[in-house]
């Protein structure tokens, strides 16, 4: 438990340390354009266009989001989504869906920023052009898959709850169990053919 613990929290410092408020000065660079719950929205889309991606498609949940100053600026703010995998994923299609994952990702604009390809527990990164969006893919305990989006610094808003609907039971605000849902393909322990 306290190697996934410890890995799931890979996920929001990989994807931190890329997002980059802090400017050179010490004060802090935002996009002034777009304010907390607009990046916030564009964040569930990618979350929802991600797994709508994904055929024969996955069950998923929103987990708990999160929110806050950026730099310690009242002006600037970050927000992260997450979301959670249900469907099990045996070993033997987990690379098959991490691979569907980055084609998709590398189809829409973004750039892969970093393959983590351990055995055990891989990872994908990746970033939308305008640099707005920062996201990672990993693969934790149980083969379940953890997604999360991280905006940049953008004007400081109230954030709402997701807007998007998750595919199969809805686990937003409760603690999220281990994969749960059965698939005939994603969780056959047959090797993927080509």
């Amino acid at each position: 438990m306290k190697k996934l613990a410890a890995h799931l929290a890979t996920i929001t410092l990989g994807i931190a340390a890329v997002t980059g408020c802090g400017g050179s000065d010490g004060g802090v660079k935002g996009n002034s354009k777009m304010d907390m719950q607009e990046a916030a929205e564009k964040a569930d889309a990618l979350v929802y266009r991600t797994f709508g991606a994904v055929r024969p498609p996955l069950e998923w949940t929103h987990d708990a989001s999160d929110h806050g100053g950026c730099g310690g600026s009242d002006e600037y703010g970050d927000v992260t989504r997450r979301a959670v995998v249900m469907t099990k994923v045996s070993a033997e299609r987990r690379g098959a869906l991490l691979g569907v994952i980055e084609r998709y990702w590398k189809k829409t604009g973004l750039k892969i920023t970093k393959v983590v390809s351990d055995k055990e527990f891989p990872e994908v990164y990746a970033e939308t052009e305008d640099g707005l969006l920062r996201t990672g893919l990993v693969v934790g305990g149980q083969g379940q898959f953890f997604l999360d989006v991280q905006t940049a610094c953008v004007r400081t808003s109230e954030v709402k709850a997701p807007g998007t609907q998750a595919r199969g039971h809805s686990y937003y605000g409760k603690d999220v169990p281990r994969p749960n849902v059965t698939d005939p393909f994603w969780s056959s322990r047959e090797p993927v053919t080509p």
